[in-house]
């Protein structure tokens, strides 16, 4: 039913610990589980006896069921519930074997199989992500005073920190973990609604059945059966991108950092870590272009799970089926993104020494707004802007540093040292320490103001 862990893109595919808990194993598990605690939830309530769903339970050994064959079985009824039913089934010795999938439909327990693949792979992704994101509010605290060159539009715009670039990405990903985790933690509800949403087949006890079966598996409670009402998988499904975003946002900041000619941070491996086929000089921050590439896979994963929430009357008729391998493809690109976001970090050298020498690339225009706001009060705004337009242009035309164009421009009013003061990056870092403290707090307390 889906791609395994393993393969020919496994390795960059399937990262991290949450690729183990979406393959066809983990599947399987589930469903069993689904059916198991089914004939348990209906013993607590009188409706089958203890040792029936004893049978049923101990017959839901992933062991006894191959996957592969399932799965080309599933074609006859259009998904794979129905031929491990009938597996399961004959695998029930006795009159036990009757009350297997008693009441539910094939619906019921893939969906209930799928938030527990849900939960059990959204676990794996959020310990991850707790691991990288206490390795990025480490490189936010030890550079939170690491003067670089903050960029807009791709240009150089005022002098920043890397530490309050390390905190953005830290908060963000702090925000997207929180967001998922309310939604694994609370949002994924058993499924059990019979063949068209009534319970009709368990008489008066289906709402009571449908509490013991939640209870059993540990997932949510709905208030009434959910088949054609998909909010929860798209809540799931927008967490998850949303983790993915700000993975990706943070890989894509390194790798354009890392470029040669910008050369401000590294990924640092192994031997053949970072490596070309071709060009032997490279060091490329695989790593981070990794998680790139699993990240930038979930827009049209998510996109899919949205669309597939308009479905017919009771019961879909495709939407549904649509749903299970995006995912599937979803939760795995997303433990894999933070995975290899983690193992970038992990690796990533900072060159506070180069990122000083970009900011005096452009020989003090990056700090052309501080001197015309020193120069406001005594001249005006609108005289100390064209003021210092003029220098910049001047110095730009000439190729000079902009410090000497504006000692001769402000000869009398300010002193070379004083001009030379106004163009030091460091001296003009607003509240960048401020708002790294603040997000390093944020993170330590577990909140997201």
């Amino acid at each position: 039913m889906t791609q395994e862990a393993g393969g020919l893109f496994g390795g960059v595919f399937a990262r991290g610990a949450a690729a183990a808990e979406v393959g066809d194993a983990a599947w399987l598990r589930a469903l069993l589980d689904a059916e198991a605690a089914l004939a348990r939830a209906q013993a607590s309530v009188g409706l089958i006896g203890r040792g029936d769903a004893e049978a049923i339970a101990a017959a839901c050994v992933p062991g006894r069921f191959d996957p592969d064959r399932i799965g080309a079985a599933a074609a006859g009824g259009g998904n794979p519930v129905i031929p491990l039913v009938k597996e399961l089934t004959a695998a029930v010795s006795g009159d036990a074997a009757r009350h297997v999938h008693k009441g539910a439909t094939s619906q019921d327990i893939m969906d209930t199989a799928a938030m527990l693949v849900s939960r059990r792979a959204c676990a794996a992704v959020l310990a991850d992500a707790a691991a990288l994101t206490d390795g990025l509010a480490d490189l936010a605290g030890a550079h939170r005073d690491t003067a670089m060159a903050g960029r807009t539009l791709l240009q150089q715009a005022l002098p920043t920190t890397f530490g309050v670039v390390a905190a953005g990405w830290l908060h963000a990903l702090d925000g997207a973990a929180a967001r998922l985790a309310e939604v694994a933690e609370g949002r994924l509800a058993a499924q059990l609604g019979g063949a068209a949403g009534t319970l009709a087949s368990l008489g008066d006890s289906g709402p009571d059945v449908v509490a013991a079966y939640a209870r059993e598996l540990g997932l949510a409670e709905p208030v009434l059966p959910w088949h054609t009402d998909r909010g929860r998988v798209a809540e799931l499904a927008g967490a998850l991108g949303g983790m993915c975003g700000a993975v990706g946002k943070a890989a894509r900041d390194v790798t354009l950092l890392a470029q040669t000619e910008v050369g401000e941070v590294s990924e640092q491996g192994g031997p053949g870590s970072g490596g070309s086929s071709t060009l032997p000089h490279k060091r490329n921050p695989v790593a981070a272009v990794s998680a790139l590439a699993c990240a930038e896979r979930a827009p049209g994963l998510v996109g899919t799970l949205l669309g597939a929430m308009v479905q017919e009357h009771q019961r879909a008729a495709g939407s549904w089926h649509a749903e299970w391998l995006p995912l599937t493809e979803l939760l795995r690109a997303t433990g894999s993104a933070v995975a290899w976001l983690g193992a970038s970090v992990e690796r990533l050298r900072v060159d506070a020494a180069r990122m000083r020498a970009n900011l005096d690339l452009t020989g003090g225009l990056l700090l052309a707004e501080r001197v015309t706001t020193a120069l406001a009060p005594e001249l005006g705004r609108m005289r100390a802007h064209e003021l210092v337009k003029a220098a910049c242009a001047q110095a730009v035309d000439s190729g000079g540093d902009l410090a000497d164009v504006l000692a001769r421009h402000l000869e009398g009013r300010r002193s070379p040292e004083e001009v030379a003061g106004l163009l030091d990056p460091a001296g003009y870092l607003g509240s960048a320490g401020a708002f790294v403290d603040r997000a390093l707090a944020a993170h330590r307390s577990g909140g997201r103001p």
